[in-house]
């Protein structure tokens, strides 16, 4: 597991606070990847049926030589497998292509239109008792949402968009009243963060980059766990090497001050944002 600081304790469980993302990376590239990740010192890895990587993940995995039992691994069943037989199944397929008689975490990747969520939120609470999930949450669930999920069955984590440009302020305040874990995903808002002077100012100021800053803003925060993706060997360095350094009171105040309407990530199954 990752050193003490860290690591964000949540509800019992210790989850490696930075993450690695694979979404768009694939084939040979995922296998790669996150090999390289774990030899570089992640110890949480990200992905989801829907990015076609699983069994590539599963052989970086096993690649690295780290310990399966040392690495917080998570996946997504997809919205459309969301009925509870689907999901099941949906589960089982991923353990087989990972190549791991279980996830640590096991999340729905976006809300159902079609399917009531209670159904879905107890077929993956099922899933936990079964053994094939250590853990079971939510992805891209606004607030209002994630509530009613939560009366259906225990949950560990929502999984949503969040950077120095998106407020999740009504999210963080469930997460905080529940103890929930918030896994923030595309925390670089897809290459905005890199170009943005205010962030770049306040890196030069600790040697850093302005990626380095949002991923530290994040990480600062409670029940934040950040996952940015990164498809070479010396961005996937950059983005771990944030432990070393500290943001200011008025560091932070100048990112609060940022713009926070930018969704990267708006799909047409998407849910009411504002729900």
């Amino acid at each position: 597991m990752a050193d003490e600081n860290q690591v964000v304790r949540v509800q019992g469980a210790e989850v490696p606070a930075l993450g690695f993302g694979t979404w768009q990376i694939e084939g040979q590239d995922a296998r790669e990847a996150v090999r390289d990740a774990l030899e570089i010192g992640y110890r949480h890895i990200d992905t989801a049926k829907a990015y076609g990587n699983e069994r590539e993940v599963g052989e970086g995995i096993r690649d690295s030589g780290v310990a399966r039992a040392d690495i917080w691994l998570t996946t997504k069943v997809p919205h459309h497998e969301a009925a509870p037989s689907a999901v099941r199944a949906a589960a089982e397929g991923s353990l087989e292509r990972l190549g791991t008689d279980y996830v640590d975490l096991l999340l729905l990747h976006w809300p159902s239109p079609d399917v009531p969520l209670e159904q879905t939120i107890v077929a993956l609470d099922l899933l936990r008792r079964d053994g094939l999930a250590r853990h079971v949450g939510v992805s891209n669930f606004p607030a209002g949402m994630l509530e009613r999920a939560l009366e259906a069955a225990p949950l560990l984590c929502d999984q949503v968009e969040y950077h120095p440009f998106l407020g999740q302020d009504r999210l963080l305040a469930v997460a905080a009243d529940k103890e929930l874990l918030i896994t923030a995903y595309s925390p670089l808002a897809h290459g905005k963060v890199p170009d943005d002077a205010t962030l770049r100012e306040i890196g030069e100021a600790h040697g850093k980059t302005a990626g380095q800053v949002a991923l530290r803003w994040l990480l600062d925060q409670p029940n934040v766990s950040p996952i940015p993706k990164a498809s070479s060997h010396e961005r996937r360095a950059e983005n771990f090497d944030v432990f070393d350094f500290e943001l200011s009171d008025q560091e932070r105040e100048r990112i609060a001050g940022l713009p926070k309407d930018v969704r990267t990530a708006n799909p047409p199954w998407a849910p009411d944002w504002d729900d």
